[in-house]
């Protein structure tokens, strides 16, 4: 009679799921360098291609794991060309998107920087990486916290996160070197434009559907601005965001 299967496996096995009295070899290191490919085929064939070129930039994009800013369920599309669902009904900027304007921005080791919109966090830990700064607000509650606790678990100390409406800037800590819009703005306020400090730097994605400007707004003096186009694309625009001025017959 043969000797009864043993019902412990060594360490390293689990059951094969097409036989389960069969173990078969589990390798972690094999799910690291899965993810890393992939990493890698998202920097490079995603965001190299959409003229993310700074090498500083694409360092960073493998230093901070875009993964552990994910949420769960989602976390195998982490590196794809994808807008990831948030609480809230919110959502990530795609990678190649968050990329382009961590560049365009060039955010410096001694700025301070305001982002409006916090999301998962991702976008904030990018521009903290660079900054000597973050201040990071979003209207919602749910998801500032998951930003502030995504942050906290990397290991983020020069980024914080508060919760309110700043689709018009945030007063309280202004003037600002850099202020990033990670929503849409039909219309980008001045009040905000105000908030930034003379050699400032705005990034917005400005209009409405079908399709948006994303734009560096520079402040050159206390009264005047130059605006660079950078791309065009389309992301949801804040809560409470200004709307342009209706025609009235």
């Amino acid at each position: 009679m043969p000797a009864p299967l043993a019902t412990e496996l060594a360490p390293g096995l689990v059951q094969s799921r097409s036989s389960p009295h069969l173990p078969v070899a589990f390798n972690p290191s094999k799910t690291i360098m899965n993810i890393e490919q992939a990493r890698f085929n998202m920097i490079e064939q995603q965001i190299r291609p959409w003229e993310v070129l700074d090498q500083d930039v694409l360092n960073l994009l493998s230093i901070v794991k875009r993964e552990n800013f994910v949420p769960a369920v989602y976390r195998d599309l982490a590196f794809v060309d994808f807008e990831v669902t948030l609480p809230a009904g919110q959502h990530m900027l795609a990678p190649r998107v968050e990329a382009r304007v961590l560049q365009e921005l060039a955010v410096k080791k001694h700025e301070s920087v305001l982002e409006i919109g916090a999301g998962s966090g991702y976008m904030a830990a990018l521009l903290a990486n660079r900054a000597q700064h973050v201040l990071s607000v979003d209207i919602e509650p749910e998801l500032a916290e998951l930003a502030r606790t995504n942050l906290a678990n990397n290991g983020v100390l020069n980024a914080e996160v508060a919760t309110g409406d700043a689709s018009r800037g945030w007063a309280d800590a202004a003037p600002y070197d850099v202020i990033c819009v990670s929503g849409g703005l039909p219309v980008l306020p001045q009040e905000l434009l105000d908030q930034l400090k003379i050699g400032g730097r705005v990034a917005a994605f400005v209009g409405t559907a079908p399709v948006m400007k994303a734009q560096i707004i520079t402040r050159i003096d206390e009264k005047q601005y130059r605006v660079a186009d950078v791309f065009e694309t389309y992301v949801e625009p804040l809560i409470n965001a200004v709307q342009p001025p209706r025609f009235k017959f």
